[in-house]
C-alpha cells in the first residue's frame, strides 16, 4: 500500500508540476503580450498626440493664410479703387488737357509746330481758350526755356514804346531780357514783341523783335478750380 501511495504521489507530483509550467508558460506568454499591447498602446497615444499638434499647427497656418488671403483680398479692393480713381483723374485730364498741351504747376502750356506773327500766335491762343504765355517766376521761364525753341510770349510795348506790359495788361516787373535788350534796334527799328531766344542762358534770355516775325509760340491757360481738385 505504502508504495502504490507513493507511487501515485509521485504521479501526482509530476503531473502538479506539468500544470504548474504551463501555466507559468502561459503567464509569461500572456505578459508578453501584454507588454507588447502596453508598447502599441504608447506608440498610438504618441502618434495621436503628434497627429494633434500636427492638427493645431495646421490650423494656426489655416488661420494665418485664411488672415493674409483677407489682407490680399482687402489690398486688392483698395488697389481697384485707386486704378479707377486714376483712370476717372485720367479721363478728366484728356478732357481738361487736350493732345499736345503739357503741364507746369497750375497750368497748361501749349508749343506750336508752326511758325506766326506775334498777333497771329496769339489769335491762335485765344481760340485755343488760351492766350499767350505770362511769365510770372523763374521757374516758369526756365521751364519754357528748356523747351529749345524760340517763341513767342505774350508780352509787348505796341501801345507805349518802352512800356512793357503782358496780354493781361498787367505791367512787367520781373524781366529776363539778355544783355542790351530791348533795344528796339531791328531793321524797321520797330521791335514791339518780346521772344524767349533759345540760344541764351535761362534767365536772360528775352528779346524783342518785330511782331511779324514769324515764330513758334506758346499758349498758356491755368486751371481751373475744379479740375484742381480731380488733379
Amino acid at each position: 500500500m505504502v508504495a502504490v501511495s507513493f507511487g501515485m504521489l509521485c504521479v501526482l507530483q509530476v503531473t502538479l508540476n506539468i500544470s504548474l509550467r504551463l501555466v507559468y508558460n502561459r503567464c509569461f506568454k500572456y505578459s508578453e503580450e501584454r507588454d507588447q499591447l502596453q508598447t502599441s498602446y504608447n506608440n498610438l497615444t504618441k502618434e495621436r498626440d503628434q497627429l494633434q499638434t500636427s492638427y493645431k499647427t495646421m490650423t494656426k497656418e489655416r488661420d494665418q493664410l485664411q488672415t493674409s488671403y483677407n489682407n490680399m483680398t482687402k489690398e486688392r479692393d483698395q488697389l481697384q479703387t485707386e486704378r479707377d480713381v486714376l483712370s476717372g483723374r485720367l479721363t478728366n485730364l484728356k478732357q481738361t488737357c487736350p493732345e499736345g498741351w503739357q503741364k507746369f504747376e497750375s497750368s497748361w502750356y501749349f508749343l506750336s509746330t508752326e511758325t506766326k506773327t506775334w498777333k497771329e500766335s496769339r489769335e491762335d491762343c485765344l481760340e485755343r481758350g488760351a492766350d499767350l504765355v505770362i511769365i510770372n517766376s523763374d521757374k516758369e521761364q526756365e521751364f519754357l526755356f528748356n523747351l529749345k525753341k524760340r517763341v513767342w510770349i505774350g508780352l509787348t510795348d505796341s501801345v507805349k514804346e518802352g512800356t512793357w506790359k503782358w496780354v493781361d495788361g498787367t505791367p512787367l516787373t520781373t524781366g529776363y531780357w539778355y544783355d542790351k535788350q530791348p533795344d528796339n534796334a531791328g531793321p524797321t527799328g520797330n521791335e514791339d514783341c518780346a521772344e524767349i531766344h533759345e540760344d541764351q542762358s535761362p534767365l536772360k534770355a528775352w528779346n524783342d523783335l518785330s511782331c511779324d516775325s514769324k515764330l513758334n509760340w506758346i499758349c498758356e491757360k491755368a486751371f481751373q478750380h475744379h479740375h484742381d481738385n480731380i488733379l
